[in-house]
């Protein structure tokens, strides 16, 4: 028989309801979604991969063009996150997830005929990269509609596992780039295209299948309006810009800073190509699976407590960077610190934000429904809106990166790694000001101010 796929009146703070069946629901929403937006995230960074077969003789692409389509892909998938947060209460989370999955067969299919004729002006490779943007604001559409279907107690782990088992699309689509690479050589990266071709239909199918549409209050341009007008929502983005940003944008450029020290260390192009991908992967793997333990930590101790720690190591390891410059060993272990803390970091402060907009709640002259709509329309919005502003940063990453090695010396990003180090002594001092030291300052304060309160339905525990 065929189930509906709509669910109405759902109430994830029903303690009895969530026991007895409500929390199995969750969870298979939870894992297709998962499913979708690991594979969006994979063709948001094809070109990351593409690039490495891409030799600069065939293909006329400098190393700075290379820089420059990684941010342009970057750029797209962010701005498209705006759209993409209001999308789930539009058009129902199902039909989003089937329809975000599918549309995505467009640039994977126009990949290959752009590798398969090697020569094209560099508009068209940027405006194909533009289009697998498309895969990053997959985020936003699915982690406000995974929010929508936990509890408060549940958020952190939720949004963690989700926004995780979507980043570890990165290294999955370097680990085959390297796979195709050691077997084929950078001749036929059509098999990495192939796949994806393959994995978009069974993500489409799958959500069709298994995943639901929640009738109810959800993310609209009143909720946008309100959310762009609390400053919680732009000190939180600033946030996403040192920590998402930070992992998407090393993500798209960590492969080729390997590239160009390898060349510089005499290898040829394809030797630099194999080996750059036989290392790059493990930046973005990490950092996908701390991601979920940044979430799980948070729920424990406080999003703004293990934000604030994931800053100041940040800070040590881009001084890492500036002090080792020149050896590869130090960039590659300061690299990697870099993909860990920045993975904690974005699970962390998606715990801020269903826990500010709790607390706000509380304030209101609203009966229970009303606040459990008011935190979930908000938290909802600001998801939406701090993902897409936190992806530009991963755009400012690879500019900075590309002005650093065209400017100054020979093979440096001296003057990138500075960059971010002063960044993210700015977001540390944030944090600490508004979420740390004075959490009354804030409309309603952060998880800290309710970490004395017990752990029931609808409240906070952490």
């Amino acid at each position: 028989m065929r189930r509906s796929h709509t669910i109405e009146n759902w109430d994830a703070e029903d303690v009895a309801a969530w026991e007895s069946g409500g929390k199995d629901i969750a969870r298979r929403n939870l894992i297709w979604s998962v499913v979708a937006e690991h594979v969006g995230f994979s063709v948001w960074s094809l070109w990351s991969v593409m690039v490495l077969f891409m030799p600069s003789d065939v293909y006329g692409i400098s190393a700075g063009d290379k820089f420059l389509i990684g941010a342009v892909a970057t750029l797209t998938g962010a701005v498209l996150r705006f759209p993409y947060t209001m999308a789930t209460t539009r058009f129902g989370g199902r039909n989003w997830t089937i329809f975000s999955a599918v549309v995505l067969l467009v640039p994977v299919s126009a990949t290959i005929v752009l590798l398969a004729n090697p020569g094209q002006p560099l508009w068209m490779y940027l405006v194909c990269a533009a289009l697998t943007g498309l895969g990053g604001g997959n985020f936003a559409s699915s982690m406000t509609n995974i929010n929508a279907f936990y509890p408060q107690r549940l958020k952190g782990w939720a949004l963690g596992l989700n926004a995780g088992g979507g980043n570890l699309g990165v290294p999955a689509v370097q680990l085959l780039g390297l796979l195709v690479l050691a077997l084929v050589g950078d001749t036929e990266p059509y098999w990495v295209c192939a796949f994806y071709l393959v994995a978009l239909v069974v993500a489409g199918i799958g959500a069709a299948l298994f995943m639901d549409n929640l009738d109810g209050p959800g993310v609209d341009m009143s909720a946008m309006r309100a959310a762009v007008a609390d400053k919680n929502t732009w000190v939180i983005a600033l946030l996403y810009i040192g920590t998402f940003g930070s992992f998407i944008g090393f993500s798209f450029a960590f492969a080729q800073l390997l590239v160009i020290n390898f060349k510089a260390d005499g290898q040829s192009a394809g030797d630099a190509a194999l080996h750059a991908a036989s290392i790059a992967f493990i930046g973005p793997l990490l950092g996908s699976i701390s991601r979920v333990y940044g979430g799980k930590l948070a729920d424990r101790i406080g999003g703004s407590v293990v934000t604030l720690g994931v800053f100041v190591g940040m800070i040590g390891a881009a001084a890492l960077l500036i002090v080792g410059n020149g050896s590869l060993t130090v960039s590659v272990i300061a690299f990697i610190v870099l993909f860990v803390l920045s993975g904690m970091g974005n699970g962390s402060v998606y715990k801020i934000i269903p826990s500010v907009f709790d607390a706000a709640s509380r304030s209101l002259p609203l009966d229970e429904a009303g606040r459990s709509d008011y935190s979930r329309s908000m938290s909802g919005a600001v998801i939406g809106i701090a993902g897409a502003v936190g992806g530009l940063g991963g755009v400012g990453i690879n500019l900075v990166l590309r002005q650093s090695y065209q400017s100054g010396d020979a093979g440096s990003g001296v003057w990138a790694f500075t960059v971010f180090a002063v960044f993210y002594l700015i977001a540390a001092l944030v944090t600490w000001r508004a979420y740390v030291a004075t959490p009354a300052a804030t409309s309603g304060g952060d998880e800290q101010a309710l970490a004395s309160e017990p752990a029931t339905s609808g409240t906070i525990a952490s």
